[in-house]
């Protein structure tokens, strides 16, 4: 574990916590990722969750058809039309996930200390006594005294909602567990987690991977989050998979990190991953709770440095049914900020929940008065001491773009790419600026068409702390000439004014290549 405590930048008034804070185009720097479903899944709701400052649409194939999605999704790239805000997709994969299903959807109430037998016969009907599961090796897999926890869709912690199972006996493919506490289950699914026993399936199973070749590549999906990894060999075989499917080569894939065999291949699996999700529903029952908040500094310290994004989940679940967090939520949320986590990722609150616009808009919030506090000069000299030397070409040309943005106080730093790379490597180091990334598109061919490639990378760059991208027009090329960098440059600053995020004399820095050589300079806007 490296010591590396974020403090807040010293002094602050205690007076101007009380000061209203300013609207910005921007809501938050710290990205939001909405799951959509029931409750967000029109066009008006989806248009007000973009507009709160969702930019990443989850959408969770743990329940649900693919129709059903479908038009979600549809819906989503009306709602991106009106509202004109950029939102990619993310796929979330089943995984290894262990179900109940609930048929006649009737409540289920487990009394404390009764006992309820888990069955692998999905054709049973679910009672009080009997919950039919979808893996037939559990018996074999579990030991007397071994702790199995189940909830509806997504853990709430609450335990009117979840219970809480010791297993007692196995008899054949049966497992009779002891009841911990009292709780009645409502709906048709609720997952189920064996605390810190390994679970003999699949990291994508058969069904994912129908889904993802059918759905996934009609959708052209941005991100793959693939659930349950393990292994690095998890991320690899997906990896392999989608580069079969045309586009999806394309598609990055975010490790969602759920179990303590994830945990303990952490490493490995960040090296092969494009990003992290510390799903702290489940972990926070894998390990003991004294021990998640540094999971979760460790884990999202690696990310910070490696350069590639963490996500971090289940932060404000009370807000599944109310319109305001609890102090201890608003707190979690602001630590993850401080702590350097890209993205939030929300779950039943904008799934299922009762408020999910207003639960963008308080997050989004706590993430911009977060950001406000967060300690920028320690966090880069950290990093910089962390990469070493000699850096390379490119990281050298980034970290100096945004110690010079800093310098000059620029109030936008604007990045040409064409991968999107330069400008990731560049909110690596956490500037206290919006980045603008342009995308120039570059023309492909898969020797039966041509096409422009680009916005997969605009994209995948909404899931990036301070990263927003704009896509450039196609007949300005990768390899452009001073002219048309130009060209580009006044749609990116024209961009900014109409934003509201560059005014009249403001400075910007650029970061852009001409030629072989790649340059950064500061311009200041005149009126």
């Amino acid at each position: 574990m490296h010591s590396n405590h974020l403090l807040l930048e010293e002094p602050i008034r205690m007076a101007t916590i009380l000061e209203p804070s300013k609207g910005s185009f921007f809501p938050a720097m710290t990205k939001i990722v909405g799951t959509l479903g029931p409750r967000s899944r029109s066009v008006d709701a989806i248009s007000a969750c973009l507009k709160a400052g969702m930019s990443v649409a989850r959408i969770d194939f743990s329940w649900g058809d693919g129709d059903y999605h479908q038009e979600t999704v549809d819906n989503l790239k009306t709602a991106i039309k009106s509202s004109r805000k950029l939102c990619s997709v993310m796929l979330d994969t089943v995984g290894a996930e262990l179900q109940v299903v609930n048929k006649s959807e009737k409540a289920i109430t487990l009394k404390e200390d009764d006992k309820v037998i888990l069955v692998p016969d999905q054709g049973q009907e679910a009672s009080s006594d009997v919950l039919p599961i979808n893996f037939a090796g559990l018996a074999k897999a579990v030991k007397k005294g071994d702790t199995i926890f189940l909830g509806q869709y997504l853990f709430t912690g609450s335990e009117t909602t979840s219970v809480w199972l010791e297993v007692d006996e196995v008899q054949g493919d049966g497992v009779v567990c002891i009841i911990k506490n009292s709780a009645t289950l409502a709906g048709a699914l609720f997952t189920l987690h064996a605390s810190q026993v390994h679970i003999d399936l699949p990291t994508l199973s058969d069904k994912d991977k129908k889904v993802i070749s059918s759905w996934g590549v009609q959708n052209k999906i941005d991100f793959l989050s693939l659930s349950y990894t393990r292994h690095a060999e998890d991320v690899r075989e997906a990896r392999e998979y989608l580069s079969k499917l045309g586009d999806l080569s394309q598609t990055q894939i975010f490790a969602k990190i759920e179990n303590v065999e994830g945990l303990t291949h952490f490493d490995e699996i960040l090296e092969e991953a494009d990003g992290i999700i510390l799903s702290r529903g489940n972990l926070g029952i894998d390990l003991p709770p004294e021990k998640v908040f540094l999971f979760q500094k460790s884990a999202v310290y690696k990310c910070n440095m490696a350069g590639k994004p963490a996500v971090v989940t289940r932060v404000v679940d009370s807000m599944t049914d109310n319109l305001r967090p609890t102090r201890a939520e608003a707190t979690d949320i602001a630590n993850a900020v401080l702590d350097g986590c890209d993205a939030i990722l929300l779950g039943a609150e904008t799934l299922r929940g009762l408020y999910p616009v207003e639960t963008i808009s308080t997050v989004g919030r706590i993430c911009s008065e977060a950001e406000k506090v967060f300690d920028q000069d320690q966090y880069f000299k950290r990093t910089v001491k962390f990469v070493g030397e000699p850096m390379t070409h490119l990281e050298a040309i980034a970290s100096s773009a945004v110690r010079a943005a800093i310098k000059v106080k620029a109030a936008v730093i604007i990045c040409f790419t064409s991968s999107g790379r330069a400008a990731r490597l560049i909110a690596k180091y956490r500037p206290t600026m919006p980045v603008l990334s342009v995308v120039i598109p570059r023309l492909k061919t898969n020797q039966l068409k041509w096409s422009f490639s680009g916005s997969f990378e605009a994209r995948q760059s909404l899931v990036v702390r301070g990263l927003f991208p704009l896509l450039a027009d196609p007949r300005h090329p990768a390899e452009s000439t001073n002219a048309t960098n130009e060209s580009v440059l006044k749609v990116a600053l024209d961009h900014g004014k109409a934003s509201g995020v560059i005014k009249s004399h403001d400075r910007v820095v650029v970061c852009q290549k001409v030629g072989d050589a790649s340059v950064v300079k500061i311009i200041e806007l005149e009126d």
